[in-house]
């Protein structure tokens, strides 16, 4: 396992996508999901250049949290969050990938100390084994979050099937980025909704190609 070549691939690879697609290579950052590794093997990943650094349970954010604070990291939560571990974690976290309900939001803005950088997570695929917002519900959620003025809604996330074609991963991530533009010219208070959370280590080019500016990628750092 050499990091440094794989980061250096993956960036060299985010870029082009980007600038195939016609936009810039510094308009999709790179956030390196570091669930599959340990701390010292994190800290590695970090001396390599990674800046953005992910976590999907709250235990093992605080680990590596707390592993690798003498670096100046860009931190994001990207799994499901439970109501009883906001308090543990909210005020930590610089962006959140994962808001799935109004009760999770209320728990938030209860707990936080400063605006949190929130993705609504929604289900454009419509599989039952997703977490996530129906697209029907949005508009009707986005009204009830608006009161609250701790939660910044930065944009969406979303995930694809694992096994999804390359045509319904092009079908899902564009409907999201339709989705995203459709809301932000809505102009809700508090929710500039320029972000799109979207794109793993299996899917990244496509995401990119339909308009992610936040990939989130895991396991081929570490191959």
């Amino acid at each position: 396992m050499n990091l440094q070549a794989n980061k250096d691939r993956i960036f060299q690879e985010v870029a082009a996508c980007a600038q195939a697609a016609g936009r810039s290579k510094d308009d999709v950052t790179v956030i390196a999901v570091t669930k599959y590794t340990d701390s010292e093997t994190a800290e590695k990943l970090v001396q390599t250049g990674v800046k953005h650094i992910a976590e999907n349970r709250v235990d093992k954010f605080l680990d590596k949290y707390q592993a690798l604070q003498v670096y100046d990291l860009t931190w994001h939560l990207i799994g499901s969050l439970q109501r009883r571990k906001v308090k543990d974690v909210i005020n930590l976290v610089d962006y959140f990938h994962a808001l799935d309900s109004v009760k999770l939001a209320a728990e938030i803005q209860k707990r936080a100390e400063h605006d949190i950088k929130c993705f609504l997570q929604v289900n454009i695929s419509g599989e039952e084994s997703k977490h996530g917002f129906k697209v029907s519900e949005v508009d009707n959620i986005l009204e009830e979050i608006q009161k609250f003025d701790k939660i910044k809604v930065v944009g969406l996330m979303t995930m694809a099937p694992i096994d999804a074609s390359e045509q319904e991963l092009a079908k899902i991530f564009s409907e999201a980025n339709a989705l995203r533009k459709n809301l932000k010219e809505k102009n809700l208070k508090n929710m500039p909704l320029d972000e799109l959370s979207m794109g793993m280590s299996g899917d990244f080019p496509i995401a990119v190609q339909n308009g992610a500016t936040f990939v989130r990628i895991g396991s081929a750092f570490f191959k």
